[in-house]
């Protein structure tokens, strides 16, 4: 559970304090709508008098209804001033969320769901903003018509106003007791809330992966269980909340009744008289509606700081705080080198990834990084890309530390092709233009030739605007990873980064399409992630990799003769490969085992 956040109370007023104009004009005209009711009172003290006199009640009558009218023409403009501000105000904090979210550095995203995130742009941020307008304006307004009743109840009557406060003030000390819990209650309830959208993001992200493995029972019995949390907790708090609606009926009335006790006797002794008595009866009842604004204003704020602590979290989290700047237009003329000098990294509470790796891709060239599993091969190129920063060593860029480089230049030049290649929910175009929107149909055209998409795009009924779904379900592996290559290909990039690209392909259409890449990255400087020596076998320099060193380093037939692990996995695969000749080409021994 998110613990709440110190200074909650001055995070919440920040929200506010941009809308502070609208706000103060409409608790303006609550005041007014309020003070409207609280002459009805004495009005009807006039039209009580009028009855029992000579004197006429038709202007005192037409005064209580205009007061009436007004009023709640008054009440229903508050509510819009008070409604648009509350949307604008979610509106700029879930903008700032989603700004702040999508740039999380990657360590960060790895380690927290999904799901509980989103739950803090959609249902705590609602939270907060009911805090942040209704919940002050309810406050002020409770707070300011109360004592404005409780002044005119002085000057009706000070011995009454006294029985009365003696009523309230007992019932005040038991709603400091509750208050306090409603908050709590909340942020319980908004962390399961959260941990339900986890729960649900782990299903639906692998939902085949599920139904395959018949887990669909186990599954929803383990976000039942985060459901029951968040129904528990929103009990809890909805418990906390009747009480204090009950104990805000129980001071009113109690009020009442002991206001009509003593008054009564008043009466009866000639100390009071009856429309003095009934008047200030009213204001007594007229007392629910500040006392109902008040408590209801104080149990929005409570229930909006609950939810502060987790949308303030998300302010304390690290971004990435260079990818937006503006990338220049490049004039470069030959591919950049890349060296690893001597990198040491470890994922937090894990063994050592890198342990002094020192490597050099020359430019132009094609270097592969192979290795078991283990090896430190993805976090390489996550630490080239700069989705995580090494402990120790320096990678260079030609010749240029990439800790000096922001980001949004940095990852400018290099395009990266994910062994799952994943593709994002929406159209081909959409995809392939991901990296690059200003892409002519020229250069289109030229990567879905290159990449073997032409004739799949133009078979389509709606081509390049056919939707591929969530994850690219629609698509097949193969057609996921070409797709992900013409993406990056379309790029142009300085260094490309391929995580054993071809290997959801067939063994004829992989070395087309790696011939094919191979001239398209003439340009560029070439690092590939290998799990089939059999394609990096002509890269210029092999690097292998073996728990977070580089055990060794060269060419595919020097490393043949001179490294026993590579002589090792090169000679299964080859083994793997004979017997590929006679019709097991695809045979599981022909890859190494995955990273």
């Amino acid at each position: 559970m998110t613990a709440p956040t110190p200074g909650a109370l001055r995070v919440l007023l920040a929200y506010a304090r941009p809308h502070r104009g609208v706000l103060l004009a409409s608790l303006a005209l609550v005041l007014v709508a309020s003070a409207t009711g609280l002459a009805q009172p004495l009005v009807a003290r006039d039209v009580l008098s009028g009855l029992g006199g000579d004197g006429g009640v038709l202007g005192p009558v037409l005064l209580l209804a205009a007061l009436v009218v007004v009023g709640a023409l008054l009440t229903g403009l508050q509510s819009w001033w008070q409604q648009r501000t509350a949307e604008r105000v979610v509106r700029e904090v879930r903008r700032d969320l989603v700004h702040r979210l999508i740039r999380l550095r990657v360590p960060e995203l790895d380690r927290r769901p999904p799901g509980d995130l989103a739950a803090r742009v959609t249902a705590d941020s609602t939270l907060l903003q009911n805090a942040a307008t209704e919940g002050l304006v309810m406050v002020a307004n409770g707070l300011i018509t109360a004592l404005g009743a409780v002044v005119i109840m002085g000057v009706l009557h000070a011995g009454l106003l006294a029985v009365t406060l003696g009523v309230l003030l007992t019932v005040a000390l038991l709603l400091l007791v509750v208050l306090p819990r409603i908050r709590a209650a909340v942020a319980r309830a908004q962390s399961s809330v959260g941990a339900i959208g986890a729960a649900l993001d782990r299903v639906l992200g692998a939902a085949r992966t599920v139904k395959a493995n018949g887990a669909e029972a186990r599954e929803t019995e383990r976000a039942n269980a985060a459901v029951e949390s968040a129904y528990l907790a929103g009990l809890r708090g909805a418990r906390h909340v009747a009480v204090v609606k009950v104990l805000t009926g129980v001071a009113v009335q109690g009020a009442f009744l002991a206001v009509l006790g003593v008054g009564g006797a008043l009466v009866a002794a000639g100390g009071l008289t009856a429309p003095d008595l009934i008047a200030f009866l009213l204001y007594v009842f007229s007392l629910a509606a500040p006392l109902a604004a008040l408590v209801g204003g104080l149990s929005a704020l409570q229930q909006g700081l609950g939810a502060v602590g987790r949308i303030h979290e998300v302010a304390a989290m690290p971004v990435e705080d260079d990818v937006d700047l503006p990338v220049p237009e490049t004039t470069r003329t030959a591919p950049p080198s890349v060296e690893f000098r001597d990198v040491g990294f470890a994922h937090p509470g894990r063994a050592q990834a890198l342990r002094g790796v020192s490597f050099t891709a020359d430019p132009g060239a094609r270097t592969a990084l192979v290795g078991p599993s283990g090896a430190g091969k993805s976090t390489s190129f996550a630490l080239l890309q700069r989705f995580v920063e090494p402990d120790s060593g320096t990678i260079l860029l030609d010749g240029v530390d990439i800790t000096t480089i922001p980001r949004a230049h940095l990852r400018a030049t290099i395009a990266h092709v994910e062994q799952d290649a994943p593709v994002l929910a929406g159209t081909l175009r959409e995809n392939l233009l991901y990296a690059e929107p200003n892409a002519t149909d020229a250069e289109v055209d030229r990567v879905l030739r290159v990449t073997m998409l032409k004739s799949f795009v133009d078979d389509l009924e709606r081509g390049l605007d056919t939707e591929v779904g969530t994850r690219g379900v629609a698509l097949s592996g193969g057609e996921r990873q070409r797709l992900a290559i013409a993406r990056a290909l379309l790029r142009r990039p300085g260094v490309l980064l391929l995580d054993e690209a071809t290997a959801q392909l067939d063994a004829r259409n992989e070395t087309a399409l790696r011939e094919a890449v191979d001239r398209a990255a003439l340009g560029c400087t070439v690092i590939l992630i290998a799990h089939r020596l059999s394609t990096v076998t002509d890269a210029e320099r092999i690097v292998v990799l073996e728990q977070g060193r580089v055990r060794a380093s060269g060419t595919h037939a020097e490393l043949v003769r001179g490294d026993d692990l590579y002589r090792e996995l090169a000679t299964t695969q080859l083994l793997a490969g004979e017997a590929g000749a006679s019709g097991r080409a695809d045979a599981p021994g022909e890859a190494m085992p995955a990273r």
